[in-house]
């Protein structure tokens, strides 16, 4: 029995991450693991949740409103590498908690898929321009189902 993490807005997750131009191509699986914030969790019927997840990437975003730089100091409390890394906000995947897309970290145990919590300040920054994009456009949104 799996004992998963509950899914709380600002933890930063292991996840199989499905972007969007992949999934525009036809593609059902994210090509590789990666850490996602989890922006929002929302209770549905019956009794689970819908999960949306923000990738973290160390490509640097062509267009800088779309990302937030992640604080090196973050990312060395979380365990993730020292390259510079950004939170992408300007798509995001959907999926039922937990999700065959949810993955272990290495060395953690098989139901370890945490990193640790955003800061409460950085993580309102995030939360508040994703939700601001959604509002003045497509929010680039990709449903994962299983």
């Amino acid at each position: 029995m799996s004992h998963w993490p509950d899914p709380v807005p600002g933890l930063v997750i292991r996840y199989s991450y499905l972007w969007r131009r992949e999934a525009d191509q036809g593609r059902e699986e994210g090509v590789k693991d990666r850490p996602c914030a989890i922006v929002a969790a929302v209770k549905n019927d019956p009794g689970g949740k819908t999960v949306y997840v923000l990738p973290i990437t160390h490509s640097m975003p062509i267009d800088h409103s779309e990302a937030i730089e992640l604080p090196q100091q973050t990312k060395l409390r979380l365990g993730l590498d020292g390259e510079r890394s950004w939170v992408i906000i300007s798509e995001a995947n959907m999926f039922s908690w937990p999700g065959p897309d949810l993955c272990t970290l290495p060395g953690m145990g098989p139901d370890s898929a945490a990193y640790g919590f955003l800061p409460p300040r950085f993580f309102k920054i995030i939360r508040d321009r994703f939700v601001e994009r959604g509002h003045q456009g497509d929010p680039g949104l990709v449903t994962r189902t299983e």
